[in-house]
């Protein structure tokens, strides 16, 4: 789609988060689509990307929702996702989150470890209801990606050994009130190699069919996400192979099979508008100073990750690396370094690329910063998503005891 960047910036101010919906949807029908044939439920994660209109989006195209607390359940609800399609995951769920996921209905929770099946238990006693659950298992497998996103070692937090959880399938078959009807891995997110997930797939198949022997009849098969797109020069994991992989390693067990992704789908569809503020030496070193900064896009910070930029201007200078700063007084605020930019003057428009993952929901008001404004783009029209949030936005939560005059 061919994006008028100066307009929406005139219209709607800068930083802004840019959101092409029709490119979100190729991506869920290409994945969906791999899957034909089979039983297949695409539940994205709402942690990518949790804009009502994203996740409404979605929900039309037939996604159900991957949620990690229960405000992003109550947001599926409300942009319309089919609570059958909700999933809760997460390591530490409070006893009232749990509580409401069960009154509302959802899928299943995805429990990661023994206390939480406990709690689940026992609330689900106290209300008289049976909990549909699945338990994440954590095969130790090594995702090769950043350490901050992998999540399938047992040095990570996340899930249980093989053991401990046929331990606790066993204990959920015979407990009046659990209901273990999925089984649940993820070892890490933006993939690009599919070897670790083959192998990790098929210690779960495994386990799955250990588990209908002794008749714990798992009926849906959960991958979770974690497949990596282009930020730079990535070599993304071919979307049929994929699900040829996952097909060959159930083979012959009648099962859902189930699939998280977040970045897949939102990554490459966003982008983050930022206007030069003026630019600055120290020394030799460049500075491009931009109205963006790390309270918008957390991602190079926290990661060192890299986003793309294409400059806007109409400078014909001679292109010199640069690092590309925000207005957050800390030295990690940066949103790219050593990139070779032409002579920017202020007022010229910068578009970070591939920000439509991790971006707007990773977010904050440090600095006493209002987040950006989100505009999604749909058949080539473009509407406002999310107001840009202003003083009174940020103040409103808070009760000022202050001095009168006479102190």
């Amino acid at each position: 789609m061919q994006v008028d960047y100066s307009t929406l910036a005139r219209r709607y101010g800068t930083p802004l988060y840019v959101y092409d919906l029709d490119a979100v949807s190729q991506k869920y029908r290409e994945l969906k689509e791999a899957f034909a044939g089979h039983k297949s439920l695409i539940s994205y994660a709402v942690k990518a990307n949790s804009n009502l209109s994203i996740i409404a989006h979605l929900a039309r195209e037939g996604a159900g929702a991957d949620c990690v607390s229960i405000g992003e359940i109550r947001r599926a609800l409300t942009a319309g996702v089919d609570r059958y399609k909700i999933v809760f995951s997460g390591v530490g769920k409070r006893d009232d989150e749990i509580e409401r996921a069960l009154q509302e209905g959802i899928l299943l929770i995805n429990l990661e470890s023994e206390a939480e099946m406990g709690r689940v238990e026992a609330i689900a006693q106290r209300l008289g209801m049976q909990a549909r659950i699945s338990i994440r298992v954590n095969p130790n497998v090594d995702a090769q990606t950043h350490p901050y996103i992998s999540t399938g070692l047992h040095e990570n937090k996340f899930g249980v050994e093989i053991d401990t959880a046929k331990r606790m399938y066993i204990h959920a078959k015979n407990s009046e009130y659990l209901d273990p009807v999925g089984i649940h891995y993820h070892i890490g997110s933006q993939l690009t190699d599919l070897a670790p997930i083959r192998e990790a797939t098929h210690i779960v198949a495994d386990l799955v069919r250990s588990l209908h022997a002794i008749d714990v009849e798992i009926r849906f098969f959960d991958v979770g996400g974690g497949l990596g797109v282009v930020y730079q020069n990535e070599s993304p994991i071919d979307v049929e192979a994929y699900a040829e992989m996952i097909l060959e390693a159930v083979r012959g067990m009648d099962m859902t099979i189930m699939m998280e992704p977040g970045r897949f789908l939102t990554a490459n569809a966003g982008i983050l508008l930022t206007r030069v503020l003026y630019e600055k030496r120290n020394g030799d070193k460049r500075f491009v100073i931009v109205d963006a900064a790390m309270n918008d896009l957390m991602r190079p910070t926290l990661y060192q990750a890299y986003h793309g930029l294409l400059y806007l201007g109409d400078s014909a200078g001679k292109a010199t690396p640069a690092d590309v700063v925000g207005p957050v007084c800390e030295s990690g605020d940066w949103l790219a370094k050593d990139r070779l930019l032409p002579p920017t003057r202020p007022n010229d428009l910068l578009v970070v690329q591939n920000a439509g993952a991790y971006g707007f929901t990773m977010a904050s008001n440090y600095n006493t910063r209002g987040r950006a404004a989100e505009v999604a783009l749909e058949g080539g029209h473009a509407r406002l998503i999310r107001d840009r949030e202003n003083f009174d936005d940020q103040i409103r939560l808070e009760k000022a005891y202050l001095l009168d005059e006479k102190g």
